[in-house]
């Protein structure tokens, strides 16, 4: 008999920012939804009613957000990836989620929580078939599709 699916559920650790940066994503993705919080019990670690994890949605994902304290930090070996339609949209994801982070290469960036995020067009797979699109997205970092989709008009690669 088949197994069912799991549902697989990015956790986040934060130190002790964790609903600060949920109320940022929430405001930053169309169909967010904060669903539940659970709280420190008396006699856990950190004060007692504050925010232990926090479930969310982002455009209808799962995660859960943990403050969990300073144990461990966020890199970008491991990066949410964003697809978008066209320009406008990479245009603003990339300005709410560098506001206060950092711009990397190649559509990634580091938003001010620390966490890796990568804003990309729906086509950059196919896009970067292309050697001529290859090369110019190692010179960009935020992502200028106008300039892919032009590069991109020589002989994709197998």
């Amino acid at each position: 008999m088949p197994l069912k699916p799991p549902q697989i559920t990015p956790f986040l650790w934060f130190n002790d920012n964790a609903e600060a940066a949920v109320d940022f994503y929430l405001s930053v993705f169309p169909n967010s939804r904060r669903l539940r919080e659970l709280r420190n019990p008396a006699g856990a670690p950190g004060p007692k009613g504050a925010i232990l994890t926090l479930e969310f949605e982002l455009s209808g994902h799962p995660f859960v957000a943990l403050n969990g304290g300073p144990a461990y930090q966020f890199n970008p070996a491991v990066s949410f990836f964003v697809t978008c339609r066209d320009q406008a949209e990479i245009d603003y994801y990339w300005s709410h989620l560098t506001e206060g982070g950092q711009e990397i290469q190649c559509g990634w960036l580091t938003d001010r929580f620390g966490l890796s995020w990568q804003i990309v067009p729906s086509e950059i797979m196919e896009l970067i078939r292309h050697p001529q699109a290859f090369q110019a997205m190692l010179t960009m970092k935020k992502f200028d599709l106008a300039a892919l989709q032009k590069a991109a008009g020589g002989p994709a690669t197998q």
